[in-house]
C-alpha cells in the first residue's frame, strides 16, 4: 500500500507541473433508405491494424496509480470526481474557485461561444487549474468541438472545422489526419477531451431529426460507414493526446425531439440489441477505444422502456459494459436537459451512478451543487453504492493519468 501511495502521489507532482506550464500541444415514419458509406480510399481500419496508442500494460499501470490516487482520498473527495461542472464563455474562471477547491470537483465542461482563441482558452484553463493545484490534484477539461454548428472553440488558432455530416464525405486518411490537427489546437488549448464523435445513424427524414439530422452532427453515412468514421475521429484526436467521447449510446438517430431542450418526442421505439444503429457504436467502441461513451438521454422502448438511457443498468451495464466490453469512462449527456427536467436534481448523479455511470455532465451551474450532494449523501449512507462510487472515480483517474502520460 505505502509503494502504490508513494506511485500515485509521484504521478500528481508530475500532472501538476505538466498543467502548470501547459502543453504544447413516437408517430410512424418511413424509413429512407441508409446512404452507402462513401468512404473512398480503401483504408477501412480492422481490429488488427487500427493504430491505437493504448497498451494493456500501460493501461494497468494507470490504473494502479489510480487506485493509489483514489484510496488517498475520502468519500466525499470521490464523489467529487464524478461530477463536471460547466465553464461558460463569459464567465470568470473564478466563479469555479470555491467548486474547485472546497467542493474538490474533479472536471469541467468549456460550453458557449468562445472566440478568444488558443491563447485565451489556455489561459482560462490555466486558472482554473490552478484552483485545483491548490488542492494537490489536476482538472479534467472538456469542450464540445464537434464541427459545423457544434464547435464551442473558436479563434485564432483553432481551424473552422466542417460539420460532422462533411467529415463523412472525407476519405479516412484525410478525416484522421485533419482530427489530428484539431486535436492539436485543443491540447495547446489545455483540453483532455472532446465530447466527439456522434455515432448516431440517422433512420429517419434527417429534417425531423432534431438533435441529429437538422443539424447535421452525424457523418451522414450507413452504420457500417459511420463507425469507421467514427474510429478514424477518435484516432486522429488521440495523436494528439485528446481523448474522444462517442455520442449518443445507443444512438438519438431514430428520434424527433432534440433532449437539450425538450421531453417529448424523445422515445425511440426500433433500436434493438441487434439493429445496425447499435452496432456501429459496438464497433466504434471496440475498434477505436474512445475515452468516453456519452449515454443518451433519450429512453429506448426495446432496451429499457422504463427510464432515459443514461439512468438504465440494462443499457450501461448489461449492454454497453457486459455485451460490448466496455471498460473505461461513461459519461451523461447533460443532466441539466429538458428531457431530465422531471427529476429531482439531486438523484440525476445518483441514477446514473447506480446504472453503471461515472461521470455526471452539467451544462446549468445551478444544478452542480444539488447532483454533488446528492451522490456525496448515497455514498454515506450505502456501502454498495459507495463502492461504485470508488470504482467510477478509479476510472476517472486512469483516464486522467492516461491524457497525461500522452503529453
Amino acid at each position: 500500500m505505502a509503494v502504490a501511495l508513494a506511485a500515485g502521489c509521484a504521478w500528481w507532482a508530475v500532472a501538476l507541473q505538466r498543467r502548470h506550464t501547459g502543453a504544447t500541444g413516437s408517430a410512424s415514419v418511413t424509413t429512407p433508405a441508409a446512404e452507402p458509406s462513401r468512404d473512398t480510399d480503401g483504408t477501412s481500419p480492422s481490429p488488427t491494424d487500427t493504430p491505437s496508442s493504448h497498451s494493456p500494460a500501460a493501461d494497468d499501470d494507470a490504473t494502479a496509480r489510480a487506485k493509489a490516487a483514489v484510496e488517498a482520498m475520502t468519500l466525499e473527495d470521490r464523489a467529487a470526481q464524478l461530477v463536471m461542472a460547466p465553464l461558460s464563455y463569459g464567465t470568470d474562471p473564478s466563479a469555479l474557485s470555491s467548486l474547485i477547491q472546497d467542493e474538490r470537483i474533479g472536471s469541467v465542461i468549456l460550453m458557449g461561444n468562445w472566440d478568444n482563441g488558443v491563447d485565451g482558452v489556455r489561459s482560462q484553463v490555466n486558472l482554473l487549474q490552478s484552483y485545483a493545484q491548490d488542492r494537490g490534484d489536476t482538472l479534467l477539461v472538456a469542450t464540445d468541438q464537434e464541427g459545423g454548428l457544434v464547435q464551442h472553440l473558436q479563434g485564432a488558432g483553432f481551424d473552422t472545422m466542417p460539420s460532422a455530416r462533411d467529415q463523412g464525405t472525407m476519405t479516412l486518411t484525410q478525416l484522421r489526419d485533419d482530427a489530428a490537427q484539431w486535436g492539436a489546437q485543443l491540447r495547446q488549448a489545455g483540453v483532455d477531451v472532446d465530447l466527439a464523435p456522434s455515432v448516431d445513424t440517422v433512420v429517419i427524414d434527417r429534417a425531423s431529426n432534431e438533435p441529429i439530422g437538422a443539424l447535421d452532427r452525424d457523418f451522414g453515412l450507413d452504420a457500417e460507414g459511420n463507425a469507421r468514421h467514427a474510429v478514424a475521429f477518435i484516432e486522429g484526436m488521440r495523436a494528439s493526446g485528446v481523448g474522444s467521447a462517442v455520442k449518443h449510446y445507443p444512438g438519438l438517430g431514430a428520434v424527433a425531439g432534440n433532449t437539450d431542450f425538450t421531453d417529448t418526442g424523445i422515445v425511440d421505439d426500433t433500436t434493438g440489441e441487434d439493429s445496425d444503429e447499435l452496432a456501429a457504436f459496438s464497433r466504434a467502441i471496440r475498434e477505436g477505444s474512445p475515452a468516453m461513451v456519452m449515454m443518451s438521454l433519450a429512453t429506448y422502448a426495446q432496451l429499457d422502456p422504463q427510464v432515459p438511457a443514461a439512468f438504465s443498468h440494462a443499457i450501461v451495464t448489461d449492454l454497453l459494459r457486459e455485451r460490448t466490453g466496455y471498460r473505461g469512462v461513461v459519461i451523461s449527456d447533460s443532466l441539466s436537459a429538458s428531457a431530465v427536467a422531471g427529476y429531482d436534481p439531486s438523484q440525476l448523479g445518483v441514477m446514473l451512478i447506480e446504472a453503471g455511470g461515472d461521470l455526471a455532465c452539467v451544462n446549468d451551474p445551478s444544478y452542480t451543487m444539488p447532483i454533488l450532494d446528492g451522490i456525496r449523501a448515497k455514498a454515506a449512507a450505502d456501502g454498495d453504492f459507495a463502492a461504485k462510487v470508488t470504482a467510477s472515480a478509479v476510472r476517472i483517474m486512469a483516464l486522467k493519468m492516461q491524457l497525461e502520460a500522452a503529453d
